[in-house]
This record gives C-alpha cells, sequence and structure tokens, in this order.
C-alpha cells in the first residue's frame, strides 16, 4: 500500500475528504520526522516504534564492476514492531 491507497482508504472508512486526509498524514509524516531528527522516538502503541540508529561504516561492492566501495557511516530509521499479526 503507498500513500494515495492509504488516504484513499481512511476517506472511505471515515466521513472525511480525501483532502482533509491527506492534510492529517502528511502532518503525522512530519511530525514523525521532526520527532526522529530531534533525536526521540516515535512510540505508537499496539503498533510500534521507531528510532534512529546509527550505521558503522562499511566496505561494499559495485554490483556492476566487483570493485571495493568504502559505504559510509550514517543514521537511519529502525521500525520495531509491537503488534501479533494473526
Amino acid at each position: 500500500m503507498n500513500k494515495s491507497q492509504l488516504i484513499s482508504e481512511i476517506a472511505a472508512k471515515s466521513s472525511v475528504s480525501k483532502v482533509e486526509v491527506k492534510r492529517i498524514v502528511d502532518s503525522l509524516f512530519d511530525l514523525t520526522e521532526a520527532t526522529l531528527k530531534g533525536g526521540d522516538k516515535v512510540v505508537i502503541s499496539g503498533f510500534g516504534v521507531f528510532s534512529i540508529v546509527d550505521v558503522a561504516e562499511r566496505v561494499g561492492r559495485n554490483p556492476r564492476t566487483g570493485e571495493q566501495v568504502k559505504i559510509a557511516a550514517r543514521k537511519t530509521v529502525k521500525f520495531r514492531s509491537n503488534m501479533d499479526i494473526k
């Protein structure tokens, strides 16, 4: 499911227009991004936890040439689910 499908599904299951749902979803994503950039976790009870993790520098390979390439250290988002899918 992509973002526009998510918006359509929420609008169909509620009495809110797609324009308003899009505004809400965009606000949720913006707030999540700002919170993570601030160094905090985003915990959504019954769904999961978003957090920032440091990924160490490593050596990878260029798939086209096979040449070794140094991949710089970076920060990335990690998601840990806390819901059981039945």
